[in-house]
């Protein structure tokens, strides 16, 4: 690529800190398909002939068999993953290699590369989302009826069902399935024969490309074609949002499983010990992905901040977009892949959950809403409740004329207040987690999670 404009050689040191094919190899497969493509429209312009495409295609299907086996030899003068693939096509079939990339600039054979590869791992990201989902779903439906505690300010709150806790994490990695969708709609848009920036005297048929490649569009602009990276900064935050609530989900585990909380055991399998106390058991696992969630939040800024203060066009900046996009696809795919085979594995501790759930004090909103069924103004009747909750005693223990120096509008039918499920089967609405609305719901993501 240097022979003609330069006279001397690149500095072995300028070498080693531009090269990208240590971790830019990984695109093999997309830059074959591309260039296959690509010699095809050649071919159909005329400037290949049959022959000459079948030895290109050929050619790359053999090196594509060399990589997967592991005996292709990368050469880190070559920079990249498409000169090292060109190189070889040439020297394994003379003259015709050097024609396939007429017309083409690695600047929109990169952004051709970035998005197969952005698809092809959404396809199996969006797999590993509905593993989750699926694992999820078969927790809420084991333990149906299993009573908890609710938090907020991680203060126990009210009353609610597990299944309803779990259920909410299907409804976040639902819309992380959402983003995903539209991540890859906007990522299938075929940006090959956009050249360097310009395009090229030499047209072809980028529709035909596209079909070939199954994309559904092509890019309408040349320049920004090749300068393009909105799909991977699409990507990188909807994978970071699926770290967030994978996150959150292992704050909730990680609290839960202490002897302080005591509602759930993480199996041996997924729990690790203390090199120095041995009766430790510690929820790693849960840990770790806490953690990584810092990771796939960084390298989401860390492409934007590549992305803000480009000019125009290709430049050489955006060869840092891959070790962040490869680092948060690696990491997303071992999480979900860690946390389907997980939780299936988790020991609820039933009788500790509904214990805790039987807490009277969780019911206050509920006596408050039984005064304003009395007719009483809902500020009023939370003052009301608001005193007798800090008078020190259980709100069901208190007496029936304690009750009433409270407020008239207590009646005896106060007592049935206090029976959490009776409490629960009356939260109807839509969203609120009454037995009946739970089992819509089950069976509403059942449906929803059918393989199609």
């Amino acid at each position: 690529m240097r022979e003609g404009r330069f006279s001397a050689a690149e500095s072995e040191i300028a070498q080693r800190y531009s090269e990208s094919v240590s971790f830019d190899r990984r695109l093999y497969r997309h830059d074959i398909a591309g260039s296959i493509a690509y010699a095809s429209a050649l071919a159909s312009a005329g400037i290949l002939s049959a022959d000459e495409f079948e030895m290109i295609a050929r050619g790359l299907r053999e090196i594509e068999n060399q990589i997967t086996a592991g005996t292709f030899v990368w050469d880190a003068s070559l920079e990249d993953v498409h000169m090292n693939i060109e190189a070889a096509l040439t020297k394994r079939i003379g003259l015709a290699g050097a024609k396939l990339h007429t017309g083409r600039s690695r600047n929109d054979q990169i952004a051709l590369d970035l998005r197969l590869f952005t698809r092809d791992e959404i396809d199996q990201i969006v797999a590993r989302l509905r593993a989750l989902q699926d694992a999820l779903l078969l927790l809420a439906q084991k333990y149906s009826e299993v009573l908890m505690p609710g938090y907020t300010h991680l203060q126990r709150a009210q009353p609610t069902y597990f299944a309803h806790y779990l259920l909410a994490q299907l409804e976040a990695l639902e819309r992380d399935h959402e983003r995903l969708r539209d991540t890859r709609r906007r990522a299938d848009v075929m940006p090959l024969g956009s050249g360097a920036l310009a395009g090229s005297t030499i047209a072809l048929d980028r529709e035909g490309i596209a079909k070939v490649l199954g994309f559904q569009r092509v890019t309408q602009n040349s320049i920004d074609a090749v300068s393009d990276r909105d799909f991977v900064g699409d990507f990188l935050y909807s994978l970071a949002m699926i770290g967030i609530h994978l996150s959150r989900f292992s704050e909730d585990l990680i609290i839960w499983s202490t002897s302080e909380f005591g509602f759930i055991e993480f199996s041996d399998a997924f729990a690790t010990g203390s090199s120095l106390m041995p009766q430790k058991k510690n929820p790693d696992m849960a840990e770790l992905t806490r953690g990584k969630c810092g990771r796939l939040i960084g390298n989401l800024v860390s492409l934007l901040t590549i992305l803000k203060g480009l000019p125009s066009s290709y430049n050489r900046d955006l060869q840092e977009d891959k070790e962040a996009l490869f680092d948060s696809v690696d990491t997303v795919r071992s999480a979900l892949e860690l946390f389907s085979a997980m939780l299936p594995e988790l020991t609820i501790n039933r009788e500790r959950m509904e214990s805790l759930a039987n807490d009277p004090q969780l019911l206050a909103t509920d006596l408050a809403e039984y005064l304003v069924g009395k007719g009483v103004s809902f500020r009023e009747a939370h003052t009301i409740v608001g005193k007798l909750a800090a008078s020190g005693k259980q709100l069901d223990a208190l007496s029936n004329d304690e009750f009433r120096a409270a407020s008239n509008a207590f009646e005896e039918d106060v007592r049935e207040v206090f029976d959490v499920r009776k409490a629960l089967q009356r939260r109807t609405a839509t969203g609120s987690p009454s037995p009946e609305n739970i089992e819509r719901q089950i069976a509403r993501w059942r449906e929803l999670l059918e393989p199609e």
